[in-house]
């Protein structure tokens, strides 16, 4: 059975001020996106879910089903904040989905087998699906889950702070837990984290999160029961979000094992406008070396 890859793409990136997660970046207009999604099959992968807004549909089907009929699977599904409430009382103002776990929820319904969760917005590379396609098809089972782990270096923005999933792993090399570090930046030659946290200064490195998931279906059933717990406690806020990082630790905590996946593949993503030429040009020279071909469709 191939894996499914399901994509991240219903935030609105207020840093970056647009939609980003269909602007184009390569030299056929390609999208972050569209290069995850060509990587992914070349991997093995057999499907692609798009978790986005309703408002979002048609721009999303004008953009990608022309791309990828007759390649792969595709499915949309829709992240709204009254989706998977089960009734409880939550802030009726609230406009704001609740974050990436609930967004991994709403494709319940699409996703039978194991699957890979992604941002819409980051490259992740070749390798990094390789290692998570190998990782779907022969070693994830309901008590095993797994998380590409990326070093941190790799990881920074030139134009400004950066907010990353810090990875501490136990003696077995499996997570142990994410701490979310917060304004990490270059500062006088070293990697610092300015939240009040320690340690302040941060190896190269140290592996993060880039919210590149690997899980079984049972996933769904662990994240909806927690989901239902994190609106009872925190359903009134108005921006409360309820993360994958805290179904991770609900699942290591009852005592499932998340792989850390290493991989070689160069990352980069665009928190800021600034970013967007420095991401075109990866990418020529990723093309330039026949990592990619100069069209992907």
């Amino acid at each position: 059975m191939k894996p499914t890859l399901v994509i991240l793409a219903a935030g609105m990136a207020s840093r970056y001020g647009s939609m980003k997660q269909v602007e184009s970046f390569g030299p056929g207009g390609e999208t972050i996106m569209d290069y995850s999604i060509y990587d992914a099959i070349r991997a093995g992968f057999g499907k692609i879910v798009f978790i986005i807004r309703a408002q979002h549909e048609q721009t999303f089907r004008a953009l990608f089903d022309p791309r990828l009929s007759g390649k792969v699977e595709v499915s949309y599904v829709f992240q709204e904040p009254e989706m998977h409430t089960a009734g409880i009382e939550t802030l009726p103002t609230r406009t704001k989905p609740w974050g990436t776990a609930h967004a991994v929820l709403c494709a319940e319904q699409m996703v039978s087998e194991p699957f890979a969760v992604i941002n819409a917005d980051d490259f992740y590379g070749r390798h990094a699906f390789e290692v998570a396609a190998g990782f779907l098809k022969e070693a994830c089972q309901k008590d095993r889950f797994a998380i590409v782990g990326y070093p941190l270096t790799g990881t920074l923005s030139a134009h400004g702070t950066v907010n990353r999933g810090v990875c501490t792993l136990d003696n077995h090399g499996h997570l142990s837990s994410i701490t979310e570090r917060i304004n990490i930046a270059y500062l006088a030659g070293e990697i610092r984290a300015a939240d009040g946290l320690l340690p302040e200064v941060l190896d190269k490195d140290t592996r993060v999160s880039m919210n590149f998931w690997c899980f079984d279906p049972s996933y769904f059933s662990l994240s909806k029961k927690l989901f239902h717990q994190f609106l009872r406690e925190r359903g009134m806020e108005e921006k409360s979000e309820f993360f994958i990082p805290l179904v991770a630790d609900s699942f290591i905590q009852e005592g499932g094992a998340v792989e850390v996946l290493p991989t070689h593949a160069k990352w980069f993503g665009v928190t800021y406008k600034e970013d967007a030429p420095s991401v075109q040009n990866s990418l020529d020279e990723l093309i330039r070396i026949g990592e990619y071909p100069e069209r992907l469709w």
